[in-house]
């Protein structure tokens, strides 16, 4: 069964950096495209970062280009969205999400597989 928990929200102030984590189990990174969204108030959800499986390739939304950070632990079964320099504008819930396919995107309709959710708050 694949699973994925995420954890590391918190509230933060401009400026600032926060480290998601994503527990996975059930499929590997070599195997499964695996990406991060968030989901602001009102708004739809956002594809950030994703790393695709056929090419270990991470990719980054414009919003978020050189200043998150997206990686894996395989031995840990874990995957991580290092954010720096954050902003008001960041503030969202952020989710992890998987798919059975080698390539990633930024849609979110895409994954199958999602974490339930960890809160980022950024104070100005």
């Amino acid at each position: 069964e694949v699973q994925l928990q995420a954890s590391g929200g918190g509230m933060v102030q401009a400026g600032g950096s926060l480290r998601l984590s994503c527990a996975t189990s059930g499929f590997s990174f070599d195997d499964f495209a695996i990406g991060w969204f968030r989901q602001a108030p009102g708004k739809e959800r956002e594809g950030i970062s994703y790393i695709s499986s056929g090419t270990h390739r991470t990719y980054y939304a414009d919003s978020v280009k050189g200043r998150f950070r997206m990686s894996t632990d395989k031995a840990k079964n874990t995957m991580y969205l290092q954010m720096d320099n954050l902003t008001p504008e960041d503030t969202a819930v952020y989710y992890c999400a998987a798919t059975d396919t080698a390539w990633g995107t930024f849609m979110h309709y895409d994954y199958d597989y999602w974490g339930q959710g960890t809160l980022v708050t950024v104070s100005s």
